[in-house]
């Protein structure tokens, strides 16, 4: 079984992003899943995003990568959205990550290290009618990081909007959803 380090989007921890949580635990799974927000969530995405401004991304990043600390060196960092960043970063960066999982976003290579790392698996889960995710250069970071690594994919669903696996988030796709967890699971199985 695996050890995974998730984390929140902007809106922190919803009852959706935790029942996420609950299900990879379900699975025989260890979950970390720290609060970046110390107990805040929001219902919409200009609230969350407002709140990550007030706190500093900078300083969101530091304290995902800060939650590692005291953690075994062989986890699979997972992060949805905003999450995404200390996730990408830890499995680029922290030796001994058995695999990342980004949800919603991917951030360039060369931002956080020029390569991804060699024996690093990577699953990249993006809607296609995010405009985040398809609009803003997510979808070329996630493809560019497929790419580099040895074992990568990208899984693109149609007809999603943003946070669409979080069964709390507006946007929220109950069939997609579901399959984002089967195969994420199935990810999980295989590192």
């Amino acid at each position: 079984m695996a050890d995974v380090l998730l984390f929140h989007h902007a809106l922190g921890q919803t009852d959706g992003f935790l029942a996420f949580a609950d299900a990879l635990r379900s699975a025989g799974h260890t979950v970390h899943a720290p609060d970046l927000y110390t107990g805040k969530s929001f219902a919409t995405l200009d609230e969350g995003m407002a709140n990550a401004r007030s706190i500093g991304f900078g300083a969101l990043l530091e304290q995902g990568v800060a939650a590692a600390e005291g953690l075994p060196d062989d986890l699979v960092y997972a992060g949805f959205s905003l999450g995404v960043m200390p996730a990408q970063r830890l499995a680029q960066t922290r030796a001994g990550a058995r695999g990342a999982v980004l949800l919603d976003s991917a951030i360039p290579l060369g931002e956080f290290a020029p390569d991804w790392p060699a024996g690093v698996p990577v699953q990249v889960h993006g809607g296609e009618a995010d405009e985040f995710f398809m609009d803003e250069g997510d979808v070329d970071a996630a493809r560019a990081v497929v790419g580099a690594a040895g074992d990568g994919e990208l899984f693109l669903y149609p007809g999603c909007g943003h946070l669409f696996a979080d069964a709390s988030a507006p946007a929220h796709d109950a069939d997609a959803a579901a399959l984002v967890q089967r195969r994420v699971l199935d990810f999980l199985a295989r590192v």
